[in-house]
């Protein structure tokens, strides 16, 4: 199977490439369009900044690069708060592939950023076949997407929001599957045998 890992200034690549070799795949990291555009699976993961993130995409050509895909693409943290139209994160518009806008976080919902473990709940999606509800998995964000009608799982930190995001062949999770344990190397698994 070919899989590639999108290469741009805000991946936590290393991580995400151990957690596949444990569960028996090489991945190809590339910032090539025609690498990318051949995979039989993406991966498109993120740690940093929503607006100089997509000031990257837009300059290397990846933002048409990534919204050309049809294959299946999983966003991870970052990577999927740019999959949503627009992010409060310096007020920036993202790819727009999911009609779900990113938010920071009120004082309200506690300590900014959220890191650390949260359950998950409302699983509906087949990447999560075999996990069971309120299962944990590890979160590192100051940002979320609200629950909307692409929602596949939710969470709650001072407040109900998107834990995962689906839209056709683009699937999202907002905590990282990389640093999840067993549930999260099951996530990349079921996500890799769409």
């Amino acid at each position: 199977m070919n899989v590639v890992i999108i290469k741009y200034n805000a991946g936590n690549i290393r991580s995400v490439i151990f957690a596949l070799e444990r569960i028996g795949i090489k991945a190809t990291v590339s910032d090539d369009p025609q690498v990318i555009k051949a995979a039989d699976k993406v991966i498109f993961p993120g740690v940093g900044e929503a607006s100089s993130a997509m000031l990257y995409l837009k300059e290397k050509g990846l933002d048409k690069v990534i919204c050309s895909l049809q294959q299946p693409t999983l966003g991870i943290c970052l990577g999927m708060q740019l999959l949503c139209s627009h992010s409060e994160e310096n007020d920036v518009d993202c790819l727009g592939l999911i009609p779900q806008k990113v938010k920071k976080f009120p004082a309200s919902a506690g300590k900014v950023p959220q890191i650390g473990w949260n359950d998950i709940s409302g699983l509906k999606s087949p990447i999560f076949a075999n996990i069971p509800e309120h299962s944990y998995v590890y979160f590192v964000h100051g940002y979320y997407a609200a629950y909307g009608a692409n929602t596949i799982a939710t969470t709650t930190y001072g407040l109900e929001y998107s834990a995962a995001l689906q839209k056709d062949n683009f699937f999202a999770v907002q905590f990282h599957p990389e640093k999840s344990g067993d549930v999260g190397q099951k996530i990349l698994e079921n996500f890799l045998s769409l």
